[in-house]
């Protein structure tokens, strides 16, 4: 190569995720560090999350557009497109003097301005689609792509490639034996042989999931298993003041703001309750767990909605509307799936069936192949 691979994109924790996925799948390639380039946004995660991987990262200015009409989203869009031709700017400048072999966006509004650059000076241009359905970013760019590796086929980007999700290597080969789940939860401080619950719908979290979680830790015929709830930094306060108060034959409720440690609650959960977005359900059928998926409502091309439809065609989720969550909805579910091993055995089985394992190597393939 004459030139580093740049990998563009972000402003959520699933893009960055992706992004650290395909690095390391280029790594185990024998790409090394020196030769990677991240490109995210000031205002995502990047910098927290990328910030100690060794590869250089470089961080533009500008936000997302809004889809509302409201004058508050007016005047804010008028701001994130300013902020987006300033950072297309920058990107002409990066893409100008780094040469890359290639330029590979896992989407998000920070790969946007990166790959318009990528086609001005003809730089190969390799998407990472991780939706079922494309965002705007990559249905922009997609008509530029050399190619374009997608979850699930019938995503209408040009060249297309089926590679299934990256996946960071800590969520491969994960022991889920009954002794190894005992153990993580030991490891989370939790009791070993209890029916186990992880509740994760992101870093901010889920206002709906919350309020359902914490109803039915208060019910008095609800689930008795323990409740690793990951509120999201938004609620914890409230989720705190308002948390039911613990009671003989209840719940281990444990409630917590955030938790880095993915892999260890996934290798803990007998199910997990979390969002629709691509990558969870990338981990959680990588893992083989089984899933109650509430997808988000409004998502752009309600594509959280079709993401979780891909596992529940196939019998290795449950999915909840959010508009129909309730406590007394989510614990018939729970309690259903607490009380009957053999079905949530076939979902794991199912959930595994539906993975991609080799994803990160398969789209690392694909991008050493179109670089130059």
């Amino acid at each position: 190569m004459n030139g580093p691979i740049v990998i563009a994109g972000g402003g959520t924790g699933g893009h960055v995720f992706v992004a650290a996925a395909l690095a390391e799948g280029l790594e185990a390639q024998g790409v090394t560090k020196d030769n990677l380039r991240f490109i995210g946004s000031e205002r995502g995660q990047e910098k927290n999350l990328l910030s100690e991987s060794g590869i250089s990262l470089d961080l533009l200015p500008g936000r997302g557009i809004q889809r509302s009409l409201s004058f508050r989203a007016l005047r804010d869009n008028l701001g994130s497109v300013l902020g987006i031709a300033r950072a297309f700017l920058r990107s002409l400048r990066l893409i100008a003097t780094l040469k890359p072999a290639a330029v590979v966006s896992v989407g998000g509004y920070a790969a946007a301005p990166v790959g318009l650059a990528a086609v001005v000076f003809r730089r190969p241009l390799i998407l990472v689609n991780i939706d079922a359905v494309p965002g705007l970013t990559h249905k922009v760019l997609g008509r530029f792509a050399a190619a374009s590796c997608v979850a699930v086929a019938g995503s209408g980007l040009r060249n297309e490639v089926v590679t299934g999700i990256p996946v960071r290597a800590e969520f491969a080969n994960l022991d889920r034996s009954a002794a190894a789940r005992r153990a993580a939860r030991v490891a989370l401080g939790c009791e070993p042989d209890r029916s186990f619950l992880a509740v994760v719908t992101g870093s901010l979290g889920a206002r709906s999931v919350n309020q359902a979680v914490s109803g039915v830790a208060g019910l008095t015929e609800g689930f008795s298993g323990t409740i690793f709830h990951v509120t999201g930094r938004r609620d914890t306060e409230e989720m705190t003041r308002s948390k039911p108060a613990e009671r003989p034959g209840g719940p281990d409720y444990r409630l917590v703001a955030f938790e880095d440690r993915m892999a260890l609650l996934y290798q803990a959960a007998d199910l997990a309750l979390t969002r629709a977005g691509a990558l969870t359900v990338g981990e959680l059928a990588l893992c083989g767990v089984a899933g109650i998926l509430v997808p988000l409502p409004g998502a752009p091309g309600d594509h959280q909605t079709k993401n979780a439809q891909a596992l529940v065609a196939h019998n290795a989720a449950v999915m909840i509307k959010d508009s129909e969550l309730s406590a007394s909805r989510l614990n018939d579910v729970l309690l259903s799936l607490a009380a009957d091993a053999s079905a949530r055995g076939h979902m794991e089985a199912a959930a595994r069936a539906l993975s991609h394992p080799e994803a990160a190597r398969e789209v690392s393939e694909v991008v050493l192949a179109h670089a130059r």
